[in-house]
């Protein structure tokens, strides 16, 4: 059974657009409580925090959001920080930045700041990222790997991941990076059954069981739930991967999929974004 009380998610293959219409982060902003949004802005994948922080405070606040404050978890330490956990209980939206989803791990996984944004979610707020922070969404990520080339076991690194999404492998920057054939590696070495490729400037907004795809690309989703062969029990690590039956969906803006019955929905297909 869905929990009907669990937020929302909303996770961006990154390189989102920032200035114009801004569609994706507008959407975060609607979605979070509109001009009651109450916003906290996680950097702790990026290097560049202050300048980062400063990037996505202006672009919520030109959207109408009632406040918008930066965590800046420099050290893993800060996570537990009193004046940080009450951003989060007063939140109505957290917003992972890109970088590095490693750091994010190191930095914010299993402390007290972890704890209440997951707690927090189950209450009803949003939680969006952008390339590491999508990067970061299921139980188990992909922490790095090669880009355009065929599935290989040494294709892909995975490890923990922040546990929003669990049971999916997700990958972003996907058709501009060449990503299918890392993202089919990490699927054949996880026990889930659903890989979901994200563009730049598209997301997938999840709620309960389903989701529904905003923006300019395409969301590409592998299901091998029902796959007839693999050999990835007998290849070494630097031989390719055989998959068969395996299926594909390309899902642009206004497609939708719901992720227990794993089939696309077609019903409410909006307009093809320009």
């Amino acid at each position: 059974m869905t929990d009907d009380k669990r937020g929302q998610l909303l996770i961006i293959g990154g390189a989102e657009e920032k200035e114009g219409e801004c569609r994706i982060l507008r959407e975060f902003v609607r979605r979070a409580g509109g001009t009651k949004a109450r916003i906290a802005i996680m950097t702790a994948a990026t290097s560049l925090p202050r300048e980062v922080g400063d990037d996505y405070t202006r672009i919520f606040e030109r959207l109408g959001a009632e406040e918008v404050k930066v965590i800046d978890t420099e050290y893993r330490e800060d996570a537990d920080k009193p004046d940080y956990l009450e951003l989060i209980e007063q939140a109505t939206g957290v917003f992972f930045t890109g970088g590095d989803q490693a750091r994010i791990i190191s930095l914010i996984k299993d402390t007290k700041l972890d704890t209440a944004i997951h707690r927090r979610y189950a209450e009803g707020i949003v939680v969006a990222g952008t390339s590491a922070g999508a990067a970061m969404m299921p139980d188990v990520m992909i922490i790095e790997g090669d880009s355009e080339t065929n599935p290989r076991a040494d294709t892909v690194a995975m490890g923990p991941g922040m546990g929003f999404l669990p049971g999916i492998v997700v990958d972003q920057h996907f058709s501009q990076r060449g990503r299918l054939g890392r993202l089919i590696a990490a699927l054949v070495q996880q026990p889930a059954v659903l890989g979901i490729g994200i563009d730049e400037n598209t997301a997938v907004a999840v709620k309960g069981n389903k989701f529904e795809v905003i923006g300019a690309g395409s969301v590409t989703v592998v299901d091998d739930s029902e796959i007839t062969h693999s050999n990835a029990d007998d290849v070494l690590k630097d031989e390719p991967m055989a998959i068969c039956g395996a299926r594909l969906h390309i899902l642009p803006h206004g497609y939708g999929f719901d992720l227990e019955k794993r089939k696309a929905i077609l019903d409410r297909v909006a307009a093809p974004v320009a």
